[in-house]
């Protein structure tokens, strides 16, 4: 019988594991193929090689492009005319490339973390110390309950495979409640959350915190998922988002711009981020900036396609004035950013490139001065030069954040607040404005649903996030989800500032409107074509888990 394509992308990968020499950065070197034979973990250091592709190449297909056009595109972050429209219109199809490459990549994900815990659990030298093997066991199953986390959200029931040699010989995988995605989601985070280390064991691996913090999320997301909050996970996600917050030693950077800069990889914000080398082998790197940054001259490079990207109308409508995030997320007209540079003509010597500070330039139409687009900011870098000469072309070495302290601070907002339609609840109010107050903007008294759901689309945009805090919404109150989206703007606008360069304030207008309908028959993506084709097993009711 014919197998499914990703049971064969699985199988391929699951019998190969990245093994290569470990270093304080264990990333420090590209990862080689090899093999996995009885012989491999007799090490602490193998065991750290073994786990290390967990942290980027399975994860690279939907950090490419999916992560920014499923989480922020169809989120209403982005507006395009010639990128991610499928899903920016909300009119993603099965065979949208973002649907197949993201449901690969968590796949492999999950068959890569599937292989190593089952190489720990058989291989493993007595003479590796037991805190070790654990942790390293608990690292594939953090990445696997997170890499579930996605394709539950996303596409809701779906397989959940604990055991890669299932796949060998099980011609009949059936789709799984959703309700058992999320019990498996939990009791594998949960069991990273009681085996990893409080302190990692290199820079950038996974700690006790990370999984707590992830934890809180997925209790808080799986609080909706009977259609009203469930006490019990809101418990949960307040108690482990506060052990975080209070125990991990984590702490809010103080400017929101140096987040992203790559030399603040692994900062003291940074729970959990995917660790990228920009001169690795392919699918090592992170290669956001090449679809993201407006053009060449900030890239150094042939890349830079970004130029017809940018925030949504509905988005730029969040901003106040004074909100220090918006310049670290998207760029206006006249915006000056100290550490990136741009090649520009000389005027002193026509034909020849000077490289100065960005000014993110004008455009012209007819007489008038404005720029289409605000475009993105957030993960453009810059060229080689402001970067340590670590940027080639599609390639840089930016953390990508998945969990950050922020991003829990307003988890436990949300977590306190519960079922109440506002709360004045002191912690949640204390934690929630320590966002805000980096944000420079005014603190609260008072906070709703609808006033956390706003920071978290400012605090996080271009993040990937945002769609998944729509689908937190949607599964206990999906009118609400359906009509904030339909209510968003993604059309055209034009952004005026009062300065060529060093603006201060900018004129932002409305163009041609456009609103994309979305029903509960396409809030969530469609299965892959491909996987439909070969699998149509795919097509059958869910079934419950049996653990």
């Amino acid at each position: 019988m014919k197998k499914t394509n990703y049971h064969i992308y699985l199988i391929a990968l699951a019998c190969t594991l990245f093994a290569s020499g470990c270093s304080k950065d264990f990333l420090n070197r590209p990862p080689e193929d090899a093999i996995v034979d009885v012989n491999f973990y007799q090490t602490t250091d193998q065991i750290l090689a073994g786990t290390a592709p967990l942290y980027n190449i399975v994860w690279f297909a939907y950090n490419d492009k999916a992560s920014h056009g499923i989480g922020d595109g169809r989120a209403g972050i982005l507006m395009s005319g010639s990128y991610q429209v499928d899903n920016i219109r909300m009119q993603t199809t099965d065979v949208t490339p973002e649907v197949y490459s993201s449901w690969t990549s968590f796949f492999n994900v999950v068959a890569q973390a599937n292989q190593i815990i089952s190489n720990l659990v058989t291989y493993t030298a007595p003479t590796v110390p037991e805190n070790v093997k654990q942790a390293g066991i608990a690292e594939g199953r953090f990445m696997r309950g997170v890499a579930y986390s996605y394709l539950v959200q996303n596409w809701g029931a779906v397989p959940i495979i604990a055991d890669n040699k299932v796949l060998l010989t099980d011609t009949s995988i059936s789709r799984n409640t959703v309700a058992s995605v999320w019990e498996f989601i939990i009791r594998d985070i949960r069991f990273a959350a009681e085996n990893l280390p409080a302190a990692p064991m290199q820079k950038g691996r996974l700690t006790k915190w990370a999984a707590e913090g992830m934890l809180a999320k997925m209790y808080l997301t799986r609080a909706g998922i009977s259609g009203s909050k469930n006490q019990t996970d809101l418990d949960s996600a307040a108690w482990y988002a506060n052990d975080v917050i209070m125990n991990s030693g984590a702490a809010l950077m103080d400017n929101y711009e140096d987040l992203f800069l790559m030399k603040n990889n692994n900062n003291s914000e940074s729970l959990f981020a995917l660790q990228w080398k920009y001169d690795g082998d392919w699918g090592t790197q992170n290669s956001v900036q090449a679809f993201l940054a407006y053009g060449s001259e900030i890239t150094g490079f042939g890349d830079g396609w970004g130029g017809d990207l940018g925030a949504s109308l509905d988005q730029l409508k969040l901003y106040r004035i004074d909100d220090k995030r918006r310049k670290g997320t998207f760029m206006f007209p006249g915006d000056h950013y100290s550490y990136i540079h741009q090649s520009v003509d000389d005027p002193n010597n026509p034909g020849k490139k000077i490289i100065q500070e960005l000014q993110v330039p004008w455009n012209y139409v007819g007489t008038e001065r404005y720029n289409a687009r605000a475009w993105v900011k957030k993960y453009v870098v810059g060229r080689p030069e402001d970067n340590d000469g670590k940027v080639t072309q599609q390639h840089t070495e930016i953390n990508t954040y998945m969990l950050r302290l922020a991003d829990v601070y307003l988890i436990y907002a949300e977590a306190l607040l519960g079922k109440s339609a506002s709360t004045t609840n002191a912690q949640a109010l204390l934690y929630f404005n320590k966002v805000r107050k980096r944000a420079g903007v005014p603190e609260k008294t008072v906070l709703t649903w609808d006033d956390i759901y706003i920071e978290r689309r400012l605090e996080l945009a271009m993040e990937g996030q945002a769609w998944y805090d729509l689908v937190r919404l949607y599964y206990y109150d999906p009118a609400k989800a359906i009509s904030l989206i339909n209510a968003q703007d993604r059309g055209t606008y034009r952004v005026a500032a009062n300065a060529a360069t060093n603006a201060t304030s900018w004129t932002i207008t409305s163009d041609v409107p456009a609103f994309y309908a979305v029903t509960q028959s396409n809030f969530l993506l469609p299965l892959p074509a491909a996987e439909l084709t070969a699998a149509p097993n795919l097509r059958k009711p869910p079934v419950p888990y049996k653990f």
